[in-house]
């Protein structure tokens, strides 16, 4: 049985007067951390927590959310992470589907809360009325089993009803430990999170800051203007981003630079368009382009800046100790040949929760993640796309992020998404919806710059102009909401 310290309890003891916690003027050290995550979880015990417990969370961004992920582990309580952004409707699905006997919640969503589960036979637990326990860690879970179920986290649910993808303890610690085995470590590193943290980005940082012994740098929300402030004057050396946030940073920006200090930005949900690649290695912003997901515990997938330009692109190759393959009719294929992404390793789930056709996604430890994508010759990942946002056009296969790709390289083009419509002469034809700076571009000069760039049969066959497009909490495009009338 592998076991180890309890990752809060183990740093406190190592390193009590490292600042664990910044949120705004505020810090917190190890020790402060571990002296209120304790008391709450006292205070939980009181209320009926325990071990194994299906515990759901409802919480916004902030220290009193970090504290009660670790009070859970005190416990040893499976965490379920909610999305505050969810319908009640939606949220009363999850909370049935993941057997929660308790559900948490700040003041802010205590209403939403509420309400999902007037259905149930769910307990509710305002965070703000749990009444500190004593500081006394007898009872509680001070050592934790590397196969202990740790979180059941739903996936974004694109197609039919999120999933819950189960990960163990084990599952977060190798994560950790391929993460630092790439981006490596130091001492005066500070992530700073401005991903919720119902989401494997924001989870992931929590977790790993404390086993690393660094400074998680919370923020409520992500802004541009704030988090570039913070990368500033916070000493942030690490911020976790997708394509559409580091855009809005570096036109923040502006011609300022980022200090030396700063040393990774770290770039998931999806392929960098060039230009804004090159605009960070104009200003030397490091950039580690990643490709991961909620199944694999974050990123499993990792390139690093040396390759920014001349693997553009590209994610990477697998981190230790993970393994990649492509696979096409069920057989590997070879470089440059498509086909889908499967994976392997110790951050891979075991499965779904309440779902007994997990093996359909998962094959001798092999995970079928259902992207598409082909290794070149050097063994680097290039992620094509989803295989259910593939566009089958006159038999010709059509990438939708290789057209928003295109989209972004225009000056004037802020945020662009692509999906398909039905046609009767091609069975589908790709349609884009782009988001314009100040200055606004004709729908015939944009088709006009893609033509330059794309093969006739990948230009859209309509181009409409919106404020904003339909991104979720960790700010990735859901494609199935484009042209979906709110």
């Amino acid at each position: 049985m592998e076991t180890m310290p309890n990752w809060l309890h183990k740093r406190s003891y190592m390193t009590p007067e490292r600042t664990a916690i910044v949120e705004g003027q505020n810090e917190w050290t190890y020790r402060e951390l571990q002296r209120s995550s304790i008391q709450m979880a006292n205070g939980l015990k009181k209320l009926g927590v325990r071990k194994g417990n299906h515990v759901g969370f409802l919480m916004g961004n902030g220290v009193e959310t970090v504290v009660c992920i670790h009070a859970l582990m005190y416990l040893g309580a499976v965490i379920v992470p909610l999305n505050f952004r969810l319908t009640s409707a939606e949220l009363s699905y999850q909370i049935t589907d993941a057997d929660l006997s308790f559900l948490i919640t700040d003041t802010t969503f205590l209403g939403k809360g509420k309400e999902a589960i007037l259905e149930t036979e769910v307990s509710f637990i305002s965070w703000e009325h749990v009444q500190p326990g004593e500081e006394k860690s007898e009872g509680l879970q001070t050592r934790i089993n590397l196969n202990q179920l740790h979180t059941i986290m739903y996936t974004s649910g694109t197609t039919g009803k999120p999933k819950g993808v189960m990960l163990t303890y084990g599952n977060h610690w190798w994560s950790a430990v391929s993460s630092s085995l790439n981006l490596g470590l130091d001492l005066n590193d500070r992530w700073l999170s401005a991903v919720p943290m119902y989401h494997m980005s924001g989870l992931s940082i929590l977790l790993r800051s404390v086993i690393y012994g660094i400074t998680t740098v919370v923020h409520s929300h992500f802004d541009p203007r704030e988090v570039n402030e913070s990368i500033q004057k916070d000493g942030v050396t690490i911020v976790s981003v997708v394509s559409a946030m580091l855009k809005r940073m570096l036109d923040e920006l502006g011609s300022t630079r980022y200090p030396e200090t700063f040393r990774c930005m770290l770039l998931g949900g999806g392929p960098a368009p060039y230009p804004l690649l090159s605009t960070c290695q104009e200003k030397k912003i490091p950039v580690y382009q990643t490709f991961g997901m909620t199944e694999t515990a974050s990123q499993i997938v990792t390139l690093s800046p040396e390759y920014m330009l001349s693997k553009q692109g590209s994610a990477g190759k697998a981190l230790f100790p993970s393994e990649l393959r492509i696979l096409e009719n069920e057989k590997e294929v070879g470089p440059f040949q498509h086909g889908e992404i499967i994976v392997k390793g110790p951050t891979v789930t075991s499965g779904y929760y309440n779902r007994e056709k997990s093996a359909d996604s998962l094959t001798d430890g092999w995970l079928h993640t259902g992207d598409q994508g082909y290794l070149d010759d050097e063994g680097f990942l290039f992620v094509l796309d989803r295989r259910k946002d593939l566009i089958i056009s006159g038999g010709e296969n059509i990438y939708p992020a290789e057209i928003e790709a295109a989209l972004l390289e225009h000056e004037h083009i802020l945020d662009a998404g692509v999906t398909s419509i039905e046609e009767k002469e091609w069975g589908e034809v790709p349609v884009a919806y782009v988001v314009c700076k100040e200055e606004h571009v004709s729908e015939q000069e944009l088709l006009i710059f893609l033509s330059e760039r794309l093969a006739r049969y990948k230009l859209p066959k309509r181009i409409t102009f919106l404020d904003e497009l339909p991104r979720n909490g960790a700010n990735k495009l859901q494609r199935r909401l484009l042209g979906v009338k709110p």
